[in-house]
């Protein structure tokens, strides 16, 4: 697919076929149109990364986080491509979602209701925990949404770079509440009252199986109040993270 139209992995970084909309610290997200042989034109989405720390590239991250959501069945984004340059950038290359919106989104433009989500996204973070995975970006914006046909017509969890296996016992509890505290708050900040994020998570407690522990609500609001604060900074230090993609 990519040596048709002459796309390389030095060209990903340079092509001006690839279209970016958002530039941030640490990368690049963009989109490209490309023809295969008979001029059907596919669009991709491309994530550029910035050389970074660390043993794995950004990029094998976010691809094996794909490949565990893929793994524990949770439906995520397809995996095209991931590749790197011997200076230390990479880049994962993934399909276009098409149909699908952000939940964060379809809630603010009134076309769904939090109430109308409620039980998918909640399933969908229980089966993750589950799984004994967590995701570490678990806002709504990150659970995109058949805009057509609401939970019903499918939900994919994406921005997979983050996702890891739980660790053990003594920090796990640490990270779940991170999740459900991300969900609290990008809830919150919609404007979905606390009495329908307390029913989000008695659907979550369901599923968890009885592994939702005493506390965890105190906890989660504390967590919650805290990355309003961390979110409030990020908003005056890079005013154009929060950037999405037009539809």
């Amino acid at each position: 697919m990519f040596r048709a139209p002459g796309l390389t992995a030095e060209g990903v970084f340079a092509d001006p076929r690839i279209v970016v909309w958002r530039s941030i610290t640490e990368r690049q997200n963009c989109t490209v149109d490309l023809a295969d042989e008979v001029g059907r034109v596919r669009r991709l989405h491309v994530k550029r990364y910035w050389p970074a720390g660390g043993r794995e590239t950004p990029a094998a991250d976010e691809a094996r986080g794909i490949r565990l959501l893929e793994g524990a069945g949770i439906a995520t984004v397809p995996l095209v491509a991931v590749g790197g340059l011997a200076d230390g950038r990479s880049f994962v290359i993934t399909e276009d979602l098409t149909g699908f919106r952000p939940a964060d989104k379809l809630i603010a433009e009134g076309v769904a209701s939090f109430e109308s989500l409620l039980g998918a996204t909640a399933e969908m973070a229980a089966r993750l925990h589950n799984a004994g995975l967590h995701h570490r970006d678990l806002y709504l914006c990150h659970f995109f949404v058949r805009a057509d046909g609401g939970a019903a017509g499918g939900m994919r969890l994406i921005d997979a770079a983050r996702v890891r296996a739980l660790p053990g016992f003594l920090t796990r509890r640490r990270w779940i509440v991170k999740d459900l505290a991300q969900f609290w708050y990008s809830a919150q900040v919609l404007g979905v009252d606390e009495g329908e994020r307390e029913r989000w998570l008695a659907r979550y407690s369901e599923m968890r199986e009885g592994r939702f522990r005493e506390g965890f609500p105190g906890a989660i609001r504390r967590k919650a109040g805290a990355i309003a604060r961390h979110d409030a900074r990020l908003k005056v230090s890079q005013p154009r993270r929060n950037v999405s993609l037009a539809t």
